[in-house]
């Protein structure tokens, strides 16, 4: 059986280097591509350092904290020439983080490579991001591919009883307004003649300003291909709105939202962005349920770091289920053909190509670099006993085939 994906992907690829830092206002998209290109690069001899920084109390430098101890041992295990590039890099890092961050960044992780081949990229987020700085010949891009799961997108339709604006959420940050209107029905009430025909006109008005508002969403959400919708306001108005809701707005709604007239968006986006997080956890569990079923029915899926991996590697994954506890066990991998070892004992050479070029490796890297690289669905899983018990990480599976090991 031949492996549905570049071999090369494993620990080679090609190169596509962008530099600068990226608009603090990211979309999917976007985030999508910058993740492409880190794991498109091509390893150097130069170190590669991936930095996470969470901006807690609005701390600019790495220094002295929280990566002062981590740095000090990244330089004790490096040769003299990594270490001069280790140091520039690190030069760099300090410098865009003293520099060129906006208030209102909360995360923001860095990669950055010096030697023959730099390589730059800083991206500034409205959530929080943990706090990590690590070294390998690749970017560590795990915390990225997570940050896209919890925080992906979601519209979000504000709604009070005189306006109405329809925003698309991205990562946290409020990153297109699609579309708003806020009607002057009282500077009119003067020329209508009784009470009861305002409040007729204003019924009426009311009824046919909600239906207005939900054709426009349907229209929007079916262009961009939307899957989560909240809504926020008044309510004695989202309670209406609700209630006329087409069947599709109705399965991608996740949550209503009280605010007031006079509230700030970025309240509204904040108390509807927890909503939508408890959503995501929710269906990360789903999705270990859904795989310890397939387990459990000898079907669809399969669990373990080694399994798992392998599956990833032959193109049979449907869906990656990881825990966020994950923790790689000790991986070797050829640099030649990608095989890769996970037992105690790895072998002196490769058995699929005879190459002697073997070097440690972090499997769950591997594993999220493979799924990003196939467009396939990660769930990273806040906490689960049961997907911990089954070893931290599963997939499920596109269709059953033999093993894939079976055939090397």
């Amino acid at each position: 059986m031949e492996s549905l994906v570049p071999e090369r992907l494993v620990m080679h690829a090609r190169q596509d280097v962008s530099k600068g830092a990226a608009s603090p206002l990211m979309d999917l998209g976007q985030l999508r591509s910058h993740i492409r290109t880190l794991i498109t690069l091509d390893e150097t001899p130069a170190p590669f350092v991936s930095c996470y920084v969470d901006r807690v109390g609005g701390r600019n430098s790495l220094q002295p904290h929280p990566f002062d101890r981590r740095v000090q041992a990244i330089r004790k295990v490096l040769g003299r020439q990594e270490l001069d590039d280790f140091d520039e890099a690190f030069g760099q890092l300090q410098h865009y983080l003293a520099t060129d961050l906006r208030s209102t960044t909360r995360g923001v992780s860095l990669f950055v490579r010096a030697g023959t081949q730099p390589f730059f990229l800083g991206l500034q987020f409205q959530v929080p991001l943990p706090n990590r700085l690590s070294v390998s010949s690749t970017p560590d891009i795990f915390h990225l591919v997570e940050l896209k799961d919890t925080y992906h997108r979601y519209m979000l339709l504000i709604l009070t009883e005189e306006s109405a604006r329809i925003l698309e959420v991205n990562l946290g940050a409020v990153t297109r307004e699609a579309w708003t209107e806020r009607p002057e029905l009282r500077k009119r009430v003067g020329t209508m003649s009784t009470r009861e025909h305002y409040q007729n006109h204003r019924r009426d008005r009311g009824t046919r300003f909600l239906k207005e508002k939900i054709e426009i969403l349907e229209k929007i959400v079916a262009k961009g291909g939307h899957t989560h919708l909240i809504l926020a306001g008044s309510p004695q108005v989202t309670g209406r709105i609700v209630a006329c809701l087409p069947k599709t707005l109705q399965a991608m709604l996740v949550d209503v939202v009280p605010a007031s007239a006079r509230a700030q968006v970025a309240d509204v986006v904040a108390a509807t962005l927890s909503s939508f997080i408890e959503r995501e956890q929710q269906e990360s569990l789903d999705a270990v349920a859904e795989l310890q079923s397939a387990l459990r029915r000898g079907g669809l899926g399969t669990a373990g770091s080694a399994p798992t991996f392998e599956a990833l590697r032959w193109g049979l994954a449907d869906v990656l289920v990881i825990a966020r506890a994950y923790e790689s066990p000790p991986t070797v991998c050829c640099r030649q053909c990608g095989y890769v070892d996970t037992k105690e004992s790895p072998p002196d050479r490769c058995p699929d190509c005879d190459s002697t070029e073997l070097q440690s490796a972090n499997l769950r890297e591997l594993m999220v670099k493979l799924a990003e690289w196939q467009s396939i669905e990660v769930e990273v899983v806040e906490h689960s006993d049961v997907l911990m018990d089954l070893g931290g990480v599963g997939c499920l599976l596109r269709y059953v085939t033999p093993e894939p090991s079976q055939s090397t």
